[in-house]
């Protein structure tokens, strides 16, 4: 079984910095990326737009040369979000926009996951004139939804976690305020978070990666395989269902890909676990297998279209994207995985750190 689908845009992604960037990169490329959305939450994090900014942070211009330096100019397009911080400004956001170079802001609950440490309250942008200024923009907000500053008995509990609370609290005040905002829900994990991107507009979308699609808490716990730890956290088997719903459904059009792929080079830390599953160069075969795994026959011709519209035209179609006209090809015949290396050390793909060594899927130009 082969399928020829258009390039696709990972609207979800780390690049990192340093001697990771050019094989991160490349590792988008070889699994059919046109193009990318890459993450600020680098050191410092891409929290100012312009070089000439005082702000002591590294600005979008400068990241985006680094980034067509080590291999990038190679996409048909790269967007970098701006950082939200407590400097972030409404003038900020207008004079970005109006140069073109400002296309989404990405909110991060402070200290809420890798590199969150710059991230400021939710409920003070409603105040500061920011969420206003990126909807009269219409700059894209994305967002890390995950209520911060909980309780651990709160923040993974049995009927409510993190995002729940998020999106059942924070998440309507948002859409109820600014009702013409665009949203990048991204990496959603929870039925709440898909019940809410269902109940909006179509300005309201959302990304799901490979892993949550795949996984449960249980396969993260079992064995303590710390290669799937990532954040939001995977959820339960009544979650998963709900994204594989909500992927799949032959009306789809507000849920689209979007890895969260983070490289580490050292996962498991001294202080902890580092958060982010690396699924670089392997995503659209494992949401191949996320889409086989929820029910669908990819040999069937509705089956097939669910997939495109999932991979290839919903998230660019949200950012005002064209649909490639290049292709790629998946065939269902197992593919090896292996380790990545880099001038900084190995990078270890997400089913490897499982103890998979191949997948069911391959990729082809």
């Amino acid at each position: 079984m082969k399928l020829t689908l258009p390039k696709w845009y990972d609207l979800h992604t780390h690049l990192r910095q340093d001697g990771l960037v050019g094989p991160i990169i490349q590792s988008q490329l070889d699994m059919g990326c046109c193009g990318i959305l890459a993450m600020p939450n680098t050191k410092p994090p891409v929290a100012k737009v312009f070089k000439d900014d005082p702000l002591e942070y590294w600005c979008i211009e400068g990241y985006l040369d680094l980034i067509k330096r080590e291999g990038g100019d190679a996409f048909d397009d790269v967007i970098v979000p701006l950082y939200l911080t407590k400097d972030t400004t409404p003038q900020m956001i207008e004079e970005g926009a109006k140069s073109s170079l400002l296309r989404a802001c990405k909110y991060y609950p402070p200290h809420g996951t890798t590199g969150a440490d710059f991230g400021y309250p939710f409920a003070n942008y409603f105040d500061n004139g920011v969420f206003e200024a990126l909807q009269d923009n219409n700059v894209v907000l994305c967002i890390h939804g995950e209520q911060h500053a909980m309780k651990g008995e709160e923040y993974f509990a049995q009927d409510s976690n993190a995002e729940d609370v998020f999106y059942r609290e924070q998440m309507p005040k948002l859409v109820e305020a600014f009702p013409n905002l665009k949203v990048a829900c991204e990496h959603v994990t929870t039925r709440t978070a898909v019940k809410f991107v269902q109940s909006c507009g179509d300005n309201v979308a959302a990304s799901i990666t490979p892993q949550h699609l795949l996984y449960t808490v249980g396969d993260l716990l079992m064995g303590l395989k710390y290669h799937l730890f990532c954040l939001p956290l995977v959820k339960f088997a009544e979650d998963r269902d709900a994204l594989r719903a909500a992927a799949t459904g032959a009306g789809n059009t507000k849920f689209y890909a979007g890895t969260d792929s983070a490289a580490h080079t050292v996962k498991a830390t001294d202080c902890g676990c580092a958060a982010g599953c690396f699924t670089g160069g392997i995503a659209p075969q494992l949401y191949a297998q996320g889409f086989e795994e929820a029910g669908l026959d990819l040999s069937q011709d509705d089956a097939q279209a669910a997939f495109k519209r999932f991979l290839c035209e919903n998230g660019p179609n949200f950012y005002d994207l064209p649909v490639s006209e290049e292709t790629f090809t998946l065939e269902k015949t197992p593919q090896d995985v292996e380790l990545i290396e880099t001038s900084v050390g190995p990078i270890t793909p997400l089913p490897l750190g499982l103890g998979h060594n191949s997948i069911p899927w391959s990729y082809n130009d």
